[in-house]
């Protein structure tokens, strides 16, 4: 129970007790959930709805029926793959790319620091934009980067306006966007690693790729663990990206979760079919993240027994 106590004359103040100060500090973490909660169960609520805002004097519950359309649904599983490649393809590269500029800017210098600083330059944009950017620099009628791929003898490449090279081109953008993060979360996860195991190694003159993959690669394997979480969960949610390069074409090549959600939900405006998708989107991401967030304290307890 808050009191108030006089400090000075005139001068009034509060103190909370110290039985009610841990509500009040966990009280704006209480309102996020709550915020959180009531769209999540809304669209619960919906998905279960035969909902059509064009029709909305036929709104009715159907018990399941969205989800189970989706088993006979050709174009369901092909969002499903489509996203899974999607994701698969840029957190693999990102990963591979991310890694290998760490390696090269671990050694702590001025020049590596400012280099390291230019390469985020490309994550303070915002996606929709540098996908924008990216769609007039392939553009085949004055696009740089099609001028560019017609000097080494590739007329008239497509990029984004082709179903063969769609997901190329988008992978490229997400890469270009979206590597600096995985780079620079690996790079502390370099310079924080201790230096005694790498010094014992270079005294007893043990080859690199040996120190590589036997002393630094498992070190940083919840630097790595984490890192892949984090971009593996925001790839298979990808939207801005790929419905600005391509809204989702050409015909199904790019038609992600987030993409046919909106399309269904704007287009279709049908709700209950949306909020369907975006609930089996929600089941697979948080199956995702709990497989590494438990291969994650797995090693942090395997090192600590090691330890």
């Amino acid at each position: 129970m808050a009191s108030v106590t006089q400090h000075g004359a005139g001068t009034r103040g509060f103190r909370i007790s110290k039985r009610v100060l841990p509500y009040v500090l966990s009280l704006p973490a209480l309102l996020v959930c709550i915020g959180i909660l009531i769209p999540f169960f809304s669209a619960v609520l919906y998905s279960f709805q035969r909902y059509r805002l064009s029709q909305p004097w036929a709104r009715q519950f159907n018990w399941g029926e969205n989800y189970l359309n989706f088993f006979t649904d050709p174009g369901f599983w092909n969002t499903l793959r489509v996203s899974l490649l999607y994701a698969g393809t840029t957190v693999i590269l990102e990963l591979l790319l991310g890694l290998g500029i760490a390696l090269l800017l671990q050694r702590r210098s001025t020049v590596n620091n400012f280099i390291s600083i230019m390469l985020l330059l490309p994550l303070m944009t915002a996606p929709a934009l540098a996908a924008l950017m990216w769609k007039l620099m392939t553009n085949p009628g004055f696009g740089i980067l099609s001028y560019f791929t017609s000097l080494i003898g590739l007329e008239n490449f497509r990029w984004a306006s082709s179903p063969d090279t769609a997901l190329l081109t988008v992978v490229l953008v997400d890469i270009w966007v979206y590597t600096p993060f995985i780079m620079i979360l690996l790079l502390a996860g370099l310079r924080s690693l201790p230096t005694q195991p790498f010094e014992a190694a270079a005294l007893d003159g043990v080859p690199r790729t040996f120190v590589f993959f036997r002393i630094t690669l498992p070190m940083l394997t919840p630097y790595i663990l984490t890192a892949t979480l984090f971009r593996l969960l925001d790839s298979i949610q990808q939207f801005d990206i790929i419905y600005a390069m391509t809204q989702g074409g050409p015909g199904d090549t790019l038609t992600v979760f987030q993409v046919e959600a909106y399309l269904n939900f704007f287009q279709s405006t049908n709700v209950g079919r949306s909020a369907a998708l975006l609930i089996i989107l929600w089941a697979i991401t948080y199956t995702l993240s709990n497989v590494f967030i438990k291969n994650w304290l797995r090693l942090r307890e395997r090192a600590r027994g090691e330890a």
